[in-house]
């Protein structure tokens, strides 16, 4: 899914015109941007947390002349997945696990 998918789902499930679920879109977007880049979380229950880290200096090296150097402080947005999403990935529609999680705890049948 991308930008223009998710402004026509928006459209369809709201009776709204595209450039009016665009707006809708843009809006949610900015403000979770906004957010972060005050260092605040943006927790959305149900779907999962934003976070901002901070990854301190560092000292590296250049990999091709071997040359040391510092990197410098970097801020990074992590995404935290919430209980319930996670799970909803692990269900197919029918409710059933899909891949074989876990299938290594389940007795062999003779």
């Amino acid at each position: 899914m991308n930008k223009k998918d998710l402004i026509e789902i928006v459209s369809k499930n709201h009776g709204v015109n595209r450039s009016q679920a665009a707006e809708i879109v843009d809006t949610i977007f900015d403000s979770i941007t906004q957010s972060l880049k005050m260092g605040k979380a943006v927790w959305l229950p149900g779907f999962g947390r934003f976070i901002v880290r901070r990854r301190a200096a560092r000292m590296g090296r250049n990999p091709r002349t071997g040359a040391a150097l510092k990197i410098s402080t970097e801020k990074r947005t992590v995404f935290l997945a919430a209980g319930r999403l996670r799970a909803a990935m692990q269900t197919n529609g029918d409710g059933d696990h899909t891949g074989d999680h876990g299938a290594h705890l389940e007795p062999k049948k003779s």
